[in-house]
């Protein structure tokens, strides 16, 4: 399916699932830029938004709640996405705000959250950019999305290394990490480009670089 059919269909599943004031938070908190930050950077990565949960609730160091814009959350694993907007508010926040809104980062760092902060701007200009650190982030992790059991360990680690680049990959840095020669280096990368989970960046004739292909779900086991 398309972004916008996918996307409606994981906005109604959230909506239909809460009540309250967790409704109400995903009514009001999902806007523009929560929109904008799936669709320019989330989508192109993961064609789909299985282990994410838009205005994620959880507890406030304040014995209150809070709201993520967005939670990845699979076993092991907790990373908070958010995208925070430039606007008139911000010139009127006080000193203590400011410090309240670190301190709460804090607490979500301390109870064991990864937290990655964009702006709307990048998000809006520069979203490669943001795709590059969302893949290094989930990357790092390496769980299993998927379903590599018929890969070889220097296959993987491969994989690893264009997830923790976040972009293109060339043989010889392939050849440096993992200590191998230029004809074995070469025959790994096309086992990969034939599976499908690499794909030619650069070059016709001679592939000078590779980046990871649509099938590769972050992130690797």
């Amino acid at each position: 399916m398309g972004f916008e059919k996918e996307y409606q269909t994981f906005l109604n599943s959230h909506l239909q699932a809460r009540t309250g004031e967790r409704l109400r938070r995903l009514q009001e908190g999902h806007n523009q830029a929560e929109m904008l930050f799936l669709k320019q950077v989330w989508w192109p990565l993961f064609y789909h938004f299985k282990y994410l949960h838009p205005e994620y609730e959880v507890d406030d160091f304040k014995d209150g709640k809070r709201y993520l814009d967005f939670a990845y959350i699979r076993s092991a694993i907790r990373i908070c996405f958010e995208v925070d907007g430039y606007g008139s508010h911000l010139k009127n926040i006080s000193r203590w705000q400011f410090s309240d809104n670190l301190e709460r980062q804090n607490q979500l760092v301390i109870d064991g959250w990864t937290v990655i902060r964009f702006s709307y701007d990048q998000v809006k200009e520069k979203p490669r950019r943001c795709q590059q650190i969302v893949q290094q982030v989930i990357g790092q992790w390496l769980g299993d999305e998927l379903d590599q059991t018929s890969l070889s360990f220097v296959e993987k680690e491969v994989l690893r290394l264009a997830i923790r680049n976040g972009g293109a990959i060339s043989p010889k840095e392939v050849g440096n990490y993992l200590k191998l020669s230029d004809k074995t280096v070469k025959k790994i990368l096309t086992q990969l480009v034939d599976k499908k989970l690499l794909i030619p960046a650069s070059g016709i004739k001679r592939v000078r670089s590779y980046r990871l292909g649509n099938q590769v779900k972050y992130p690797i086991r």
